[in-house]
């Protein structure tokens, strides 16, 4: 019996005419992804292949289940030709997008509808064993409630926080254990290809394909969360730097400060103006006695979350809205120093702190017109996320379903 696609895809070193074969069928699949549904006349053209090949791959793709033959088009004369195009649900794509305290996760089909989420999730990611086991536990779960069969799920692609080499599959912040790469601890407990990606860099990607974006290639995605991440996406492509730890907004020493960071040094940007910084000053200021409806969430100003302030400022809390304007007009600085830097036609923030809306962004808009050059600032767009939490899961899905039909 034949070797199906999926077959195929899941072995390792292939060579000669079964590498040729797969390789082939990836670009006929991707080129369906990226451009709809097609002829072959226009797959010959597009992949520089005879007709009978093209027809050849076609057969076997439909014979996997995963291309359909949709019938006759119109045509201006002569025979008419048939319309070839993929089926949706034929293979599908798992995208997690870690958080600090929870997870997100959604599946994909075949052309890019997230036809299953799960949001927000109870998890604590925690630099320790137990804590990627129950990150794996979880991801099984998901799986084994969905209604597709695991064996045409393609891919998982896993968003966390930290200096990713996306290439290898390391992280080298968090799950750095055994001298393995991350994506291949967790594939021995979920029995599917995993590929790891930086999250801010995946929610960038979600963003740049939502409607966000019209027409713009030169895109800067910054990720407030209680860290600050950013992902760039350069003439259209994410930039991922030499060794794939571009986009390290967060730690551009900006301030002239004493308080030490989460990378261990001294007055990064996120020390004034991230979700820890956040949390941190309304922490103090409840403590010395400042008035606000935060004080009568928890027994203890010490409990206090970012969650908790956010909430706070969209009820029109002053303290609330006091200290994440203040956090804003650090964070436009950082913006400024981007524009000026990367003259950008579009600058979208999202992640947790994006949930305020014009408590942050019209800080950041005030001080980004401040500190930056005005003719460079003036040819750049300041856009709120339309993903919200989605934009993880959704970039997620999106990149493994290009390393899988692409790479």
């Amino acid at each position: 019996m034949a070797r199906t696609f999926f077959d195929e895809l899941n072995r390792e070193n292939l060579t000669g005419v079964a590498y040729k074969n797969i390789h082939l069928k990836k670009a006929t699949l991707a080129y369906f992804a990226n451009t709809g549904n097609a002829t072959i006349a226009d797959m010959c053209k597009e992949l520089n292949l005879s007709t009978p090949k093209v027809t050849a791959l076609l057969n076997d793709l439909i014979r996997d289940g995963l291309v359909k033959d949709y019938g006759k088009i119109q045509s201006t004369g002569g025979r008419k030709p048939n319309l070839y195009g993929l089926v949706p649900d034929s293979a599908f794509f798992i995208g997690v997008d870690v958080k600090q305290d929870h997870l997100n996760l959604g599946l994909s089909d075949l052309h890019k509808n997230l036809v299953s989420t799960v949001e927000a999730l109870p998890y604590e990611l925690d630099n320790t064993r137990e804590s990627l086991d129950q990150l794996c536990n979880l991801i099984n779960q998901f799986i084994v409630e969905l209604t597709v069969p695991k064996s045409k799920i393609l891919g998982i692609g896993i968003n966390i926080s930290g200096r990713i080499n996306y290439s290898t599959g390391f992280n080298y912040s968090v799950f750095n254990f055994e001298g393995k790469p991350l994506n291949k601890l967790i594939e021995a407990q979920v029995g599917i290809r995993v590929f790891v990606e930086n999250d801010s860099r995946a929610m960038a990607y979600g963003e740049f394909c939502s409607d966000v974006v019209n027409g713009e290639k030169n895109v800067l995605f910054l990720n407030m969360d209680y860290g600050i991440g950013m992902g760039v996406v350069i003439n259209g492509e994410l930039y991922y730097g030499k060794s794939g730890y571009s986009g390290e907004f967060g730690h551009i020493p900006l301030f002239d400060n004493d308080i030490i960071c989460h990378c261990g040094k001294r007055g990064c940007l996120e020390t004034e103006a991230s979700g820890w910084a956040l949390v941190r000053m309304a922490r103090q200021k409840l403590a010395a006695g400042a008035s606000s409806v935060m004080a009568r969430i928890h027994a203890s100003a010490g409990e206090i979350q970012l969650q908790d302030i956010i909430q706070a400022a969209n009820h029109d809390d002053m303290l609330a809205i006091e200290l994440i304007a203040q956090v804003g007009e650090n964070l436009g600085r950082g913006v400024a120093l981007l524009i000026n830097i990367f003259n950008p036609e579009l600058v979208i923030l999202g992640g947790s702190l994006a949930a305020s809306q014009d408590h942050i962004r019209l800080p950041i808009k005030s001080a980004m017109k401040k500190y930056s050059q005005s003719l460079v600032s003036n040819d750049t767009q300041l856009k709120m996320s339309k993903l919200g939490e989605r934009a993880g899961i959704i970039g997620a899905c999106l990149l493994v379903r290009n390393k899988v039909l692409i790479n």
